[in-house]
């Protein structure tokens, strides 16, 4: 499965804005544990995921070429 990641703020630091291949992950607690084991200093940041530009409040199914955002705390007024 390809997903295309983009990050923003300090996530950036470490994970560039890129296309993966990826199997056996479904949905994105699974996507979570593949991103905390690849990048480890992740575990320490709290962020949020969104998929195909909706932010994940629930496990959600992941899809063949998904884009799934990655980003730190934020915000706004």
């Amino acid at each position: 499965m390809e997903i295309e990641i983009i990050s923003f703020g300090q996530i950036n630091e470490f994970i560039n804005n890129q296309k993966i291949e990826v199997d056996g992950i479904a949905d994105t607690n699974a996507f979570k544990q593949y991103l905390e084991n690849r990048f480890p200093a992740l575990k320490d940041i709290k962020y949020k995921l969104a998929l195909n530009k909706n932010i994940v409040q629930q496990n959600t199914e992941i899809t063949n070429r998904a884009t799934i955002a990655i980003m730190p705390p934020f915000s706004g007024g």
